[in-house]
Parts: structure tokens; C-alpha cells; sequence
């Protein structure tokens, strides 16, 4: 073995050897630990000592430590599965309020009562408002839902008549259940079958086969894609509302959204019970989402030529949008319209159009499925194929011709609005939303303009709140509690407010290097495999494969 020390050898022999830290980092990999663990530093109230905690990176899908994404992933299969075929309803009933919770709203009502005495006489309700601020956050803190102060905001409402060239749909009347329609065959075995739906966006111009790459990337239609990547998630949310308005039941669902080889995102969506083909298909070609934005037609701002922020200006009426300041015209000093102005303008106007209308391409795949057959497994992989990637990670890296092609969908993107407080509203003679200094068009920073997002700025995975009745983090701790029990040791839920949590601070002398941290937590997890592995080979027809995907 050559000794990295020994001088006699060159320095190009030197740089072939493999970095020590980047072989834990691999070995780490391969043993499912974390790669870019957090250290936190965690105090115990009750006998006032201090330790430090490696804490896992991965809290969102999109983790980009590999271990933790991959873990990520079997989370989510776990969730996916558990919730699709349920055959009784899950168990939503709220709890009994508590005395203190009882008394903190009853003291609130009274607080209330002063308050609104006070502005009535036209006194002072500056402390009165700190008191109700406050009571409002103990009534959170004691396990309440909800805000007692309901909209605080008016709400912008448009007609609700649909479009002209958008099919109605039937709407049947709505049965208080979350479970689909039960089937009994001619032996007399009983069926609840659901579904399995695949929804994509409409085409932007003709495609290469296999490759995903336009034929001619002169007329594809980038504009409409970006646009149309932008609010794909408002219109899987009018989806879901169309479904459950045809279907006449409470539909729960479970989605993801992927990347084509287009680079287009589509639509993966697991949902109980069942519906005729034919009218999954209808709801699709009747969905449309209505973007009613300022009008993007006129280009005012561009180059040197951009609008001025100024931090006074002399204004007849306050700032809608809790503002400081004002961007101006630099050639005519003019001030731009606030973003809530410019949606007063367009409510006045009655010949206003929206400006994009997104739909569902014509391509939609609807496929029934049965609880414990293999198309039901197969589902819940493909519904989590693409969990641990962003959509940019899918490209083809050796394909220059797909990577061309995200090129252009990311300019097409750099100057289109991607939300209200978008900096490229300035661009055409609109302040964002809550405007500040420093904007400046082609330069927001949102999700949506991310090369490796791709426009699509939405939740990657989309849950049903009644589809398992558990949350992400419920899910994790029952899989906890299961490995515990099977490894016969005691889990115990600590005490919330027993620890005190605080990040360590760079640079801390105390902390080991990651290498160091690195080895000490693969050594533990080889632990727990032995463990486990034992725990397996003197088992009897027990199904481990929960545990060894929660080592």
C-alpha cells in the first residue's frame, strides 16, 4: 500500500489517491447515514446539563443529502400505502376543549368587549390590541386551531360563470364519506377498488421521440409552457375541486408531480374509490385554472431604463400593501401603480381578459387498482420514482440537446411574473406586491425561476387531509415505534418542553470535524443492522422489511 507521506512520490501520484473525508462520505452513503448532519445543541431543563446532537438534514422531499432522501421516499410509500385502500372512515373527531382553553377564550371575549368599548368612545386601543395579540398566541400555544379573528382581509371576487369554451359538469349532491363505492362479484367476494390517474399538460410543439427535445425550437410555444409550469398547481387544486363535485363524495387523494423528458411537469395522483373512465376524462378536458394579473402585453422597463425606488413620495392616499416607498418612471417621475391598485383597475375594467388560461392536455390515463395486488405496489413506486430529485436533477446530462432545451425554458422564465411580489412586475410599469429597494427585473429570487425547479414552484407531494388521518410526522413515529418494539427497547416520547434547542455556533471548538461525526454515526447504524439482522434470522415468517428500510 503506497504511503501518502513518502516524498518520493509525485505529485500527480499523490492527487490520484481518494480524499479520507470523501470515503466516509461514500461509506456513510452506504450505510444509509446522514451526510450533512446538523449539530444542535441541546439543554435538559430538568438536570441542567448540555449535548451535542447530530441531527439529520433531511426534513423536505427534496433533501439533498441522498440518505436522508431515499428515507424521505420510504416515508412517503409508507404514507401512499396505508391510506388508499381504507376500508372505514378515519377518525377525525375533535377533543373535548380543556378548562384553560375554556377560560383563555372567555377571557378573550371579554378583552374583546373592552376593546371595542374603547374605539367606540374614541380612545387609545393601542395596549387593548398588544393584550388581544397576546392572547391569541397562548390560544394557539394551548392546542387550539383556528384563528378567532376569522379574514382580516377583504377577498377579490370574480364571476364564478364559467368559460364558453369549457364543458359544464354535472354536480351530483355530496355524501358525508371519504370511501369509494364497494362491488360483489358472482361468488360473492366484495371490491372497493380505486384509482390511479395520470394528468399532463397540453403540447407546446412537436417532440422527438424518446429524447423529449423539440423538432424546432424556433416555434415552440416557451412562453405558454413557462406560464403554464408557473400555475400547474392552482389547477391540480380546481382538479380536486371538479372531482369531488362530480364524484359526490369527500375524494382523498395522493399525488406527486414529475418531469416529463419534455421538462413539463404531470400529474401521478393515487385516489380512493372509483369513477367511470369516461367521466375522470371529462373533468380533465372541463378544468381550466384563470390567472387575473396585470396585463404583461406592454414592455415599459427594460436595460438602464428601469423604474427609481424612492422612500418619500408624495402620496394622496397611505400604502395599500404596508410599503415604505414607491418606485417612480425615471424619465417622468410618475409613481407606478401598488399591485393592489393595479388589481382595482383590472376589476373595473369589464372587457378585462385573464392573463393565462392553463389546462389539461388531451392525454389523460386512468387506471383502476385493488388492494394488496402487485399494480398497487408498483403505483406507490412510481408515484415516489422521482421524490428524491429536483426537476432539474432529471435531465439527461449526456444529452446537450435536453440541456439546450431547459436553457431556453429557464429564459423564458427569467422575465415572467412568477407571483405577486415578483421583482418582474417592474418591468411592465407594475409595483410588486410589498414592494422594497433594490428590485430589479430578471432578478427574483422565487423557487419558480430555479434552474432546477423549472417554473414549478409548488409541493412536489400532495396529501388529502383525511387520506390516512396521520400526518407526515405521525407516519415516522408509528415506523419508530414498530422498530423499537421489535428490537425490545423502550421508546418513550420525551417531554416537549423538557429540551431547549439551540444551533451551534461555526467555528466552535467543541464540535468534532464531520469526518470524525461522520464515523461515529455509521459505527451506531452498523450496530442497529446487527441488531436487526439477528432480530431477523430468528424470526418466523415476521416481515422485516419495515425495519430494514427505517436502519
Amino acid at each position: 500500500m503506497t504511503d501518502p507521506t513518502d516524498r518520493a512520490l509525485s505529485r500527480a501520484e499523490r492527487q490520484a489517491m481518494p480524499v479520507a473525508l470523501d470515503v466516509a462520505v461514500e461509506i456513510a452513503k452506504h450505510n444509509g447515514v446522514c451526510i450533512r448532519p446538523v449539530v444542535l445543541r441541546r439543554l435538559d431543563t430538568h438536570t441542567g446539563t448540555t449535548e451535542d446532537v447530530n441531527v439529520p438534514c433531511g426534513t423536505t422531499m427534496e433533501a439533498k443529502c441522498p440518505p436522508c432522501a431515499k428515507r424521505n421516499r420510504y416515508l412517503r410509500m409508507a404514507q401512499c400505502r396505508e391510506g388508499w385502500h381504507l376500508e372505514a372512515e378515519p377518525s377525525i373527531t375533535p377533543d373535548e376543549p380543556t378548562e384553560e382553553q375554556r377560560w383563555l377564550v372567555e377571557f378573550r371575549a371579554d378583552m374583546q368587549a373592552q376593546r371595542d368599548a374603547a374605539e367606540q368612545a374614541g380612545d387609545d386601543t393601542t395596549e387593548l390590541d398588544a393584550v388581544l395579540a397576546g392572547l391569541d398566541e397562548e390560544i394557539n400555544a394551548a392546542g387550539m386551531r383556528g384563528n378567532l379573528l376569522g379574514r382580516t382581509a377583504a377577498k377579490r371576487n370574480r364571476s364564478t360563470r364559467r368559460r364558453q369554451d369549457a364543458p359544464d359538469l354535472p354536480k351530483r349532491v355530496r355524501q358525508n364519506t371519504t370511501l369509494g363505492r364497494t362491488f360483489t362479484s358472482s361468488d360473492g367476494a366484495t371490491y372497493r377498488p380505486s384509482l390511479f390517474i395520470t394528468l399532463t399538460l397540453p403540447s407546446y410543439g412537436r417532440i422527438r421521440a424518446g429524447q423529449g427535445v423539440p423538432v424546432d425550437p424556433d416555434t415552440y410555444d416557451y412562453p405558454r409552457a413557462a406560464r403554464d409550469a408557473l400555475h400547474f398547481s392552482k389547477l391540480v387544486d380546481r382538479f380536486v375541486q371538479n372531482l369531488r363535485r362530480v364524484a359526490g363524495y369527500d375524494v382523498q387523494y395522493f399525488s406527486s408531480v414529475e418531469p416529463q423528458k419534455r421538462l413539463a411537469p404531470h400529474l401521478h395522483m393515487a385516489v380512493r374509490g372509483t369513477m367511470p373512465r369516461a367521466e375522470i376524462k371529462a373533468i380533465a378536458a372541463a378544468t381550466y385554472h384563470q390567472v387575473w394579473w396585470p396585463s404583461v402585453d406592454e414592455m415599459r422597463f427594460e436595460g438602464e431604463h428601469l423604474p427609481v425606488w424612492t422612500e418619500r413620495p408624495e402620496r394622496a392616499e397611505p400604502y395599500p400593501d404596508g410599503q415604505d416607498g414607491d418606485y417612480l418612471d425615471p424619465a417622468t417621475g410618475e409613481l407606478l401603480p401598488t399591485w393592489h391598485e393595479a388589481l382595482n383597475r383590472l376589476d373595473a375594467d369589464e372587457d378585462a381578459e385573464p392573463l393565462h388560461v392553463v389546462r389539461f392536455g388531451p392525454q389523460v390515463d386512468v387506471q383502476g387498482v385493488l388492494s394488496g395486488t402487485p399494480d398497487a405496489d408498483q403505483c406507490i413506486r412510481y408515484l415516489s420514482k422521482y421524490l428524491t430529485k429536483s426537476l432539474g436533477d432529471t435531465l439527461d446530462a449526456d444529452n446537450p440537446a435536453q440541456r439546450a432545451h431547459a436553457a431556453r425554458m429557464v429564459e423564458a422564465l427569467r422575465y415572467e411574473p412568477c407571483s405577486p411580489a415578483c421583482p418582474n412586475w417592474l418591468r411592465y410599469g407594475v409595483q410588486p406586491k410589498n414592494a422594497k429597494a433594490d428590485m430589479a427585473p430578471g432578478r427574483c429570487r422565487g423557487k419558480a425561476h430555479k434552474p432546477e425547479h423549472l417554473g414549478y414552484a409548488g409541493r412536489r407531494v400532495l396529501v388529502s387531509r383525511k387520506w390516512s388521518n396521520k400526518t407526515l410526522s405521525e407516519h415516522k413515529r408509528d415506523r419508530r415505534t414498530w422498530v423499537m418494539e421489535a428490537l425490545g427497547l423502550a421508546d418513550e416520547t420525551p417531554d416537549p418542553h423538557r429540551y431547549v434547542w439551540k444551533p451551534v455556533p461555526a467555528g466552535d471548538d467543541n464540535i468534532p470535524s464531520l469526518a470524525l461525526r461522520l464515523l461515529r454515526m455509521v459505527a451506531e447504524r452498523q450496530r442497529w443492522r446487527a441488531t436487526l439482522l439477528a432480530l431477523e434470522a430468528s424470526a418466523t415468517g415476521q416481515d422485516l422489511s419495515a425495519v430494514r428500510e427505517a436502519a
